[in-house]
């Protein structure tokens, strides 16, 4: 195991109705005046943006709003928030919504004390200062409620990249896992394949010796197969709901990662699938995971065929531990299909065409430098085979 720090400072609030405690915590952790921050429609006709406001004001809060945050949230809504916040006098942001809400809220709180473009963040810089963030959680996927970190798409050129810093974990996330029976299907699974992904590219690690967090990473992914066709067949399931949502909390504010090199292969050659086709992250996931596991499978069999057993629950065949391997990538694979995923690129929109342009793009792009992944160091060719594995 190797040598770590984790700080992991968010208060949590879980559970039916916590959403009606909102102002509370907004005034506990210092906020006078929020921006209420969120996507589309569906929080308004819900009617949880009117249930956060009456709490907001039965605290004494003050609050201005900007909506219209889209899956793969963009550069140009993060500009608008930024002057908005200065002009209004903000001290307080709170993301009321699902992941590509709060990794936008992230990126306002870091850009509002910033003199520079807050892109700089999203090309390595480390944000050290940031507004206080909350959240109220609409959907289970990114665990950006518990990390401190977000992805954004820069329209100039729709380069989707990440940042990251502890000054952007959100002071408090309200969890009410009810708020989530009201999701599509889709998007339901989509939320399942991304909590999937976080585990995987943390279980994919070059460290010796790391049994502690290999063991919460396995017992997340056993809940996650267990957990899902539930929840998909019985939308409804609170039961499934609140453990699919505090799983894929645990699943990415890194306490499974820690002491061990983790890979990031997968996210990372999604992101230039979402951002060239606008396809939903988690769909993208779907069609990237298996597509790198199998070209990265001879550099590490056993670890894939641990990963076959523990979590899917494969016989391992001692004399062929590759073929064990192999089950276990397909165990996934089939797994997700069955969720409603798509199962290769043409299904994201893709193009066999576009191969060439996507692998550059995630080596070469906007300060990339020419390589990705940290379970094997893939370089343009090699992402263009794993683009073309995706076919």
């Amino acid at each position: 195991m190797d040598n770590f720090t984790f700080y992991s400072p968010t208060y949590f609030v879980f559970g039916k109705e916590t959403e009606n405690e909102t102002g509370k915590y907004v005034k506990r952790f210092g906020g006078h005046k929020a921006l209420i921050h969120y996507g589309g429609g569906s929080v308004k006709k819900s009617g949880l943006l009117d249930r956060v406001k009456k709490s907001l004001e039965n605290d004494g809060i003050a609050y201005c709003e900007l909506g219209g945050v889209k899956p793969n949230p963009r550069s140009g809504l993060v500009y608008e928030g930024i002057d908005l916040c200065r002009k209004e006098g903000v001290d307080f942001i709170l993301a009321v919504g699902g992941g590509s809400t709060i990794d936008s809220a992230k990126a306002i709180a870091a850009g509002v004390p910033y003199d520079g473009d807050f892109w700089d963040f999203y090309q390595g810089k480390p944000v050290d200062e940031a507004v206080p963030i909350g959240v109220v959680l609409t959907i289970a996927a990114a665990g950006s409620e518990g990390s401190g970190d977000s992805v954004i798409t820069k329209e100039e050129g729709m380069f989707k990249r990440s940042a990251g810093g502890d000054a952007m974990r959100p002071k408090f996330s309200i969890l009410n896992p009810a708020l989530t029976q009201t999701l599509p299907p889709y998007q339901t699974a989509c939320g399942i394949t991304d909590i999937m992904a976080h585990l995987y590219e943390r279980y994919l690690t070059n460290t010796k010796d790391v049994e502690v967090t290999d063991r919460v990473i396995e017992g997340l992914l056993l809940t996650m197969i267990h957990e899902a066709p539930r929840v998909m067949a019985d939308p409804n399931n609170y039961e499934a709901r609140a453990n699919i949502m505090w799983a894929g909390m645990l699943a990415h504010n890194n306490c499974c990662g820690v002491g061990r090199t983790q890979d990031w292969a997968s996210h990372n050659l999604e992101h230039e699938l979402s951002a060239m086709y606008d396809c939903a992250h988690g769909a993208g996931l779907a069609v990237a995971m298996p597509a790198v596991f199998t070209y990265n499978l001879n550099h590490d069999v056993m670890r894939f065929a641990k990963a076959a057993v523990r979590g899917w629950g494969i016989q391992m065949d001692f004399d062929n531990p590759e073929r064990t391997a192999k089950e276990g990538i397909e165990a996934l694979r089939s797994f997700l299909i069955s969720l409603g995923m798509p199962k290769n690129l043409e299904e994201l929109g893709g193009k066999e065409e576009d191969i060439e342009k996507l692998a550059y793009t995630a080596c070469y792009g906007d300060v990339e430098t020419g390589t990705t992944g940290g379970f094997v160091v893939l370089n343009q060719k090699d992402c263009e085979n794993v683009y073309r594995l995706m076919l």
